[in-house]
This record gives structure tokens, C-alpha cells and sequence, in this order.
């Protein structure tokens, strides 16, 4: 069965709009597809998003006010040049934002800053560090610890003019609490430059060096944050260099078509500017030494120092057929992972190590880290409608990268289906678009100190996002 006028349909396959809400920081699903164009190729192209993500406050929350929207509108572009410089070799430039974050909490809710009821530490901690305080106190007396002896020995803490004091002093501190509501804006660029050997019309190898580019800005406030509300880090943008590798198969007279691509990590070290509004807070050491803080822990809360992001590794799997005059069927399977990826800002880390004993966590924690790899898939059938013509249908599925998720980004996959229309005033030009609505995972959110438990602070329930795509082809 020849499919040799499919050209149009194949392209349609790698329709903008495929990756745009997937898991964790994932944007782009980084698509090889255009240096696999036959001959010389260009294209250019633009996704929007449009998310709608709320939620309301849960579980370790004492309240349980509803969370508006809080996933702003972003759009990415992607550009690809593909040279074939003769029967053997090939060069490709792939321009596109792999990772990236947009989000913003606003209203009355745990994620925005109120000065008049906010407080350093949760009504639950505090009752931690009585209940703690008072279990030391009875075993150093020789006392029995039970439910009647404990609430005895809670009751003299409170009344004790140590903890008096330092109460007083936390109120204080509350005052020196951040203003306004939790955001992060996250942005990356990669230029992958791929060199492809042919040794034959069926076999593709091909492999190269990314350089990619990190910054964002990330701001927690409200309660859900205790200590860290008011906490700032700006992510100057920084550079760094990985690589990919890969090999596709084709049989053009079936419009058959397969690849595997890999793609490495990429650590990013940089010195990141950090504030926390709480450290301006006079009596900020005495109120830590008084909640059993080591002092060599206290002295390094000031310290500076690098930040190493490491942007995870991934692998891409392509494949299309034809299955009839004129139509081609396609999937996609994409894997991240995201499992070992995770971010400390170096003062954030000093911090999260000098109170994270006070929520369990002596070691300190990360302020963003996923449990899961992602996996995706995306698939379809594209067909020849004219000579002008072409469009295609899709379903797709990402699996998430675990729940419990951040509160930075709480989602847990999705469900989707798209549409794509492509029109080709010449045989070598096109204009494709397309649109995908999102039914997005339920997810429950939770903040960095309690990674890695079941513990959450809201829940995020029947989200959904649309995203638009339109890409502009040429081929010569």
C-alpha cells in the first residue's frame, strides 16, 4: 500500500499543543519530529494555555476556605531548522521551553499572607513542642508518661514563664511575616544541535549537545508555610549543558515511521538570591534556641553558598503507520525523571535543617520534589482530506509525578483529547493548528516539610485546561 502523498498528514502528527500541562515542570515534550522531516525543513510555532486550577484548604489545614484559581495563562514557542547536507548526513537547530511554571495564589486561603492571623508556628506545632517538652520533663522526674500525667505536665510548660516568654516573643515574630500571595514563575530554553548520520534510506542515528537556560521566581506566603512565609528566591538565569542521542527507523511507501530519543539531565549551578523576611526579626536566635534549636544550626542560617538544579533526564518513543489510503495513525510515549529531581536553595536548605526537626524532618527538606516518574502518552489518526487539506483526532494520558503533590503545581496528570486542521496553499508550505482540552488529576497539595509523608494542606479537585497551538512549516 503506497502512501506517498501523506506528507501532510505525517506532519500533523506533531501538532503544537501536545505537551503544554503535563507532569511536574513539564511543557514542551520536547518532540524530535521536525529534524526527521524528509529533505530541508523549517517551522515555527506557538501553545497557549489556558488552566483553571482550584482547590481548598484540607487536611493539616485548621480551616477550610475555598482556593481560586491560582494557574496563570502562559504560552511557549518552539522553532526547528533541518538541513540535509547530503545522502549520508544531516544537522537539525531545535528550539523549545521544556520546563516551566506559572502560578499565583490570591483571596483569603493558606497560601496568601494575613498579618492579622497568621502566625510563625501552627497551633499544631506549638502543641508539638509542649507536648515534647512535657514528656521530657516527666521522664527526667522518674514520672510515668500517660494521658493524665502528660496533660499535668502540659499544663506547667504553658504556665512556665520560659514558654511564657518565648509565646510572647512568637508573637513578635509575627510580625515580621511576609505580605501578599504565593507565586512561582519558572522559565527554561533549550537549542539542541543534532547531528544525523543515514547510512542507508531506512536508518537515522543521530546525537548532540543542549544548552539550556534557568530562571524563575519563586515567593511562599501565608500559614501554609509557617516559618518560610515570606520567603523569596530569585533564579538569575544560568546555563548549562547536557546532551541527547537517538535512532529512528522509516518505510516511506507505508508512511511507516519510529524513533527513540534520550535525553540527559542538565545540572545548573548558580547562586541564588534567597530572603526570608523572618530573619530580620531581632530575636529571631533566641526564639530558635528556645524551641531546643542547636546554636551550630543557628549560626548557619546566614551562611551563603551554591545551588545545583539538575533538570531531569527523559526518553522519548515516536511512532506512526499508515493504516489506509491517506490516513496515518500515532502514538507518542514519553517518560521523565522526575522521581529524582528536586530543589533546595542553599539558604532554604540551612533553614529547613536548623527547624525541621520541630515537624520531624531533622535533616531538613527540599522546597519542591516529586515521588513519581511521568509517564505519557498521546495518540491518534491523522488523514489527507485534499490536496490542501488535512486534520487528525488525538486522546492522551499522563500518568503525574505523584500525590501528595507541591503546592507549587497541584495536579496529578490528566486526561485529554484534541483537534488538529492543517491547510497547504503549496506542496511546500503549511499552516497547522490545534486544540486540546485537559480534564486535569485530583490532587492533594502539600508544602516541602511535608514531602515525602500523606500529610497535605489542600485538595485540588475537577480542574481543567484548554491549550491552542499553531505552527507555521516550509519545506525546501
Amino acid at each position: 500500500m503506497k502512501l506517498k502523498h501523506l506528507s501532510t498528514a505525517m506532519i500533523l502528527a506533531t501538532l503544537p499543543a501536545t505537551g503544554v500541562f503535563a507532569a511536574a515542570l513539564d511543557r514542551s515534550g520536547q518532540s524530535m519530529s521536525a529534524f526527521l522531516q524528509p529533505g530541508n525543513y523549517f517551522e515555527a510555532g506557538i501553545s497557549i494555555l489556558d488552566p483553571d486550577v482550584a482547590g481548598k484548604e484540607a487536611g493539616s489545614s485548621t480551616t477550610s476556605r475555598n482556593i481560586g484559581d491560582m494557574a496563570d495563562d502562559y504560552f511557549f514557542p518552539s522553532a526547528a531548522l533541518k538541513l540535509q547536507l547530503n545522502d549520508k548526513f544531516s544537522f537539525g537547530l531545535l528550539y523549545d521551553q521544556p520546563f516551566g511554571s506559572d502560578a499565583e495564589y490570591s483571596g483569603n486561603n493558606a497560601f496568601v499572607s494575613n498579618p492579622g492571623s497568621d502566625s510563625v508556628l501552627s497551633a499544631g506545632a506549638i502543641d508539638g513542642i509542649v507536648t515534647k517538652k512535657a514528656k521530657e520533663a516527666l521522664v527526667a522526674q522518674g514520672l510515668p508518661v500517660n494521658d493524665q500525667t502528660l496533660a499535668i505536665a502540659k499544663g506547667q510548660v504553658l504556665a512556665s514563664p520560659q514558654f511564657q516568654q518565648l509565646a510572647g516573643a512568637l508573637a513578635v515574630a509575627n510580625n515580621y511575616l511576609g505580605t501578599g500571595g504565593t507565586k512561582v514563575e519558572v522559565d527554561t530554553q533549550n537549542l539542541s544541535f543534532v547531528f544525523g548520520f543515514q547510512p542507508n534510506q531506512n536508518f537515522n542515528f543521530y546525537a548532540g549537545p543542549v544548552l539550556q537556560t534557568v530562571k524563575g521566581n519563586v515567593s511562599l506566603r501565608g500559614q501554609a508555610y509557617s516559618l518560610y512565609n515570606g520567603y523569596d528566591a530569585n533564579i538569575k538565569e544560568t546555563t548549562g549543558v547536557g546532551w541527547l542521542a537517538g535512532a529512528a527507523y522509516q518505510i516511506p511507501e507505508i508512511a511507516l515511521k519510529a524513533s527513540l530519543t534520550y535525553r540527559s539531565e542538565i545540572d545548573h549551578k548558580t547562586n541564588i538570591n534567597e530572603d526570608l523576611s523572618l530573619l530580620n526579626f531581632p530575636g529571631l536566635t533566641s526564639v530558635l534556641a528556645g524551641l531546643d534549636v542547636p546554636a551550630s544550626k543557628l549560626q548557619a542560617i546566614n551562611s551563603e553558598g551554591k545551588t545545583t538544579i539538575t533538570t531531569p533526564q527523559s526518553v522519548n518513543l515516536d511512532f506512526q503507520t499508515g493504516i489506509m489510503a491517506n490516513t496515518v495513525a500515532f502514538a507518542n510515549v514519553r517518560w521523565v525523571n522526575w522521581k529524582d529531581f528536586s530543589i533546595q536553595p542553599y539558604k532554604f536548605g540551612k533553614v529547613s535543617e536548623a527547624v525541621g526537626g520541630l515537624v520531624g524532618r531533622p535533616n531538613g527538606f527540599n522546597l519542591v520534589e516529586y515521588s513519581d516518574d511521568q509517564w505519557s502518552v498521546n495518540a491518534g489518526v491523522g488523514r489527507k482530506l485534499s490536496d490542501k487539506w488535512a486534520g487528525n483526532v488525538s486522546v492522551g494520558w499522563d500518568s503525574g509525578a505523584g500525590n501528595p503533590v507541591t503546592t507549587l503545581g497541584p495536579t496529578e496528570g490528566y486526561w485529554n483529547v484534541g483537534l488538529g486542521l492543517q491547510y497547504s496553499p503549496t506542496p511546500q508550505t503549511f499552516l497547522a493548528g490545534g486544540v486540546k482540552y485537559f480534564w486535569l488529576g485530583d490532587a492533594k497539595a502539600q508544602t516541602g516539610a511535608q514531602a515525602g509523608s500523606d500529610q497535605y494542606v489542600a485538595d485540588f479537585s475537577d480542574n481543567n485546561a484548554i491549550a491552542y497551538g499553531l505552527k507555521l512549516g516550509y519545506k525546501f
